[in-house]
């Protein structure tokens, strides 16, 4: 009888098909660190998180957080999905020195576990008007009653102090570690990640729909879980300040290019700098009238290299793009809005760099014509022939056939008018004394 070798993937395949309860137990603890405002890329990010903990099985997700705040929308789906998830979720702010504010001391209360760090502290979670302008007090009422409500939906659910979360959005209050503790607003204050699963280790905890579940995570590893390449690029992107540079430098680019028709690179970059702003822009709160003054600027810089107004008309220009970097992203919290330095470290030098280059491209074209046929238009010649009305004139080192509608008689100074063709137009120069005929061969 023949025997029937069998590969060994194959049998490791099975044995792994046959066994896939035991392939969950080699779940982890599956960790990411959010060190940024809470916009867009931060909720794509922790929701993929969340499916990966779920799709692996593992024993918890934990979210290392310093946040200073940001946009509510992004924090609500946030929240959404935490409390969603299949995995528990403990929210850690760390390291000392950290801070869950605003929109992140909303996502601190919304995990299964919420811990602190020493040094570090959360609270100050009053809506903010974008751009925090004032706004009449029945819109200012609505929004903080809604997130009033917010909170305490999820803090009643994770069995938290309502009383002293809902005054983080009324009253604006903030919190340390251990106040936080104190008042039952966070469930363990510890200073390291492992010291935070060694408290938690066989620590009951109920679920937001209300199941309970023991957490033994103490000897579980922990395994980082980074953003892609397209979020870490995103996120850079996002900030308000480089989303302004690459704005600027784009929209100078291709202002070079309009004035130096066919160089291809300036325009090149200039459409690649500006689509990635806009791309940027495009996930952030952004004020139109603010980029109408930025585009209002340049061409104040046209303007005063057009009619030399001294500087008055490019400070104008400057001051035009200051605030409109200042006001470009309608954010409720300052780390999301363009930084006075930065707009005052680009406008300024943009503004110098624009009115040389257009004070260049005037004058080009201001200059009078020197090569071809149109070069010769205002040369002084000498008739070697009478012009009645043609004849030959010496101009430029070569004899041309020529007409004029006034007599000329042969060694006369001409001044050249026009070109038809081959010939030219002249006319008897008034300044021009007589010479004598320049000898041809």
């Amino acid at each position: 009888m023949k025997l029937v070798s069998i590969p060994r993937w194959f049998c490791g395949l099975l044995v792994a098909l046959l066994m896939g309860a035991s392939v969950s137990s080699s779940a982890e603890v599956l960790k990411i660190v959010v060190n940024d405002t809470i916009q867009p890329v931060t909720e794509e990010y922790i929701g993929r998180a969340l499916a990966v903990a779920d799709r692996n099985k593992d024993q918890a997700l934990l979210i290392e957080l310093n946040t200073p705040g940001g946009l509510l929308e992004s924090t609500r789906n946030i929240i959404e999905k935490i409390l969603a998830s299949p995995v528990p979720v403990v929210i850690y702010i760390t390291p000392g020195g950290s801070r869950a504010a605003s929109a992140g001391f909303f996502i601190l209360e919304s995990g299964d576990v919420a811990a602190m760090a020493p040094g570090t502290n959360t609270g100050a979670a009053h809506p903010v008007t974008l751009g925090g302008g004032k706004v009449d007090e029945v819109m200012k009422e609505k929004m903080e009653n809604d997130a009033a409500a917010l909170m305490r939906s999820v803090v009643s659910k994770r069995g938290r102090n309502v009383e002293v979360a809902e005054s983080t959005v009324r009253q604006s209050k903030s919190f340390t570690e251990q106040e936080a503790l104190t008042q039952k607003l966070i469930d363990y204050v510890a200073p390291t990640e492992q010291d935070l699963l060694q408290q938690m280790q066989g620590k009951t905890v109920k679920r937001f729909d209300g199941k309970t579940i023991t957490l033994n995570l103490a000897r579980e590893t922990i395994r980082p879980f980074d953003m892609t390449l397209k979020q870490r690029i995103l996120a850079f992107l996002m900030d308000p300040n480089i989303a302004f540079i690459l704005l600027a430098i784009g929209g100078l680019a291709l202002y070079a290019e309009f004035n130096h028709p066919g160089a291809v690179v300036p325009g090149t970059v200039g459409i690649v700098f500006i689509l990635l702003a806009v791309f940027a822009l495009n996930l952030l709160p952004v004020r139109f009238a603010a980029v109408v003054l930025i585009l209002a600027s340049f061409a104040l810089f046209a303007l005063e290299a057009k009619f030399a107004a001294h500087g008055v008309v490019a400070i104008g220009g400057i001051v035009t793009m200051v605030l409109g970097g200042l006001l470009l992203v309608d954010a409720p919290i300052p780390e999301m809005r363009v930084h006075l330095l930065t707009a005052l470290a680009v406008s300024i030098p943009l503004g110098g760099i624009t009115v040389f280059l257009m004070s260049i491209a005037l004058k080009a074209r201001a200059n009078k014509v020197v090569t071809g046929a149109q070069g010769l238009v205002g040369e002084i010649g000498i008739a070697q022939t009478a012009l009645s009305p043609r004849g030959k004139i010496f101009v430029h080192g070569e004899l041309w056939d020529a007409t004029s509608s006034s007599g000329v008689s042969a060694g006369q100074a001409v001044v050249v008018l026009g070109v038809d063709g081959l010939q030219l137009r002249v006319e008897p120069s008034p300044a021009a004394q007589r010479a004598p005929a320049a000898s041809t061969v």
